[in-house]
C-alpha cells in the first residue's frame, strides 16, 4: 500500500513534517509512506494555467497523488484556517481526477487548530468522495524539535496508534 503524506506547512522546520517522516519511519513495510513536503514550491492556482502542460511541480504533485493509493493529510493553523499553500496545493487539484476517488485520512500535531481542522475536513470532503473524517490521530507536538519528534514515536503506546491508523486508511482503500 503506497501512502501520500502532505504536510501543509511551508516551513522548512514544520512539526508537521516533522512528525509524517516519524510516521513513515515507523510504518510497517506493508504501508509505505512517502511524504510530500512541497507546497511551497507549487505556483499560486490560476485556471489559466491549467492548460496542459502543467507547470512542471504541479504535474509532478498530481502524478504523486495519482500513483498513491491513499493520503494522509497533516497541517498548521494559521490565523484560525487553512494555511495558503495546503488550500493553494489542493486548489491545483479540484478540477482534475487524482483526488476524487483517493481515501483521504487527517493526521494532526498540536493540540490547538479546531478552527483549521473544521475548515479542512470540509474542503476535503467537497474534493473527494473518499474522505475519512472519522478517521483522525491528533498529537500534541508543538514546540517540539524534529529529533524530539521521531523520539516521541518511539514509544510503545504511539507506534502502535500510528499503526492502527495506517492499518484503518488501509482497510478503506480495500486492503
Amino acid at each position: 500500500m503506497k501512502l501520500l503524506a502532505i504536510s501543509g506547512s511551508a516551513r522548512a522546520g514544520s512539526t508537521n513534517t516533522a512528525m509524517l517522516r516519524a510516521v513513515s519511519a515507523i510504518a510497517l513495510p506493508e504501508h509505505a509512506v512517502t511524504v510530500f513536503s512541497g507546497v511551497a514550491d507549487l505556483p499560486v492556482f490560476s485556471p489559466d494555467l491549467e492548460a496542459m502542460p502543467l507547470p512542471v511541480a504541479v504535474q509532478n504533485f498530481a502524478d504523486m497523488i495519482r500513483d498513491c493509493d491513499a493520503m494522509i493529510v497533516s497541517s498548521p493553523e494559521y490565523v484560525r484556517a487553512i494555511p495558503g499553500g495546503l488550500k493553494n496545493a489542493i486548489d491545483w487539484l479540484v478540477s482534475r481526477d487524482e483526488l476524487i476517488d483517493k481515501p483521504i485520512a487527517m493526521l494532526h500535531a498540536s493540540h490547538r487548530g479546531d478552527d483549521m481542522l473544521a475548515q479542512l475536513r470540509l474542503v476535503l470532503a467537497t474534493v473527494s468522495q473518499r474522505f475519512s473524517e472519522d478517521l483522525f490521530l491528533r498529537f500534541d507536538l508543538v514546540k517540539m524539535s524534529p529529533d524530539k519528534i521521531l523520539q516521541h514515536f518511539e514509544a510503545p503506546e504511539r507506534r502502535s496508534a500510528v499503526k492502527d491508523f495506517l492499518t484503518q486508511l488501509a482497510l478503506r482503500c480495500g486492503g
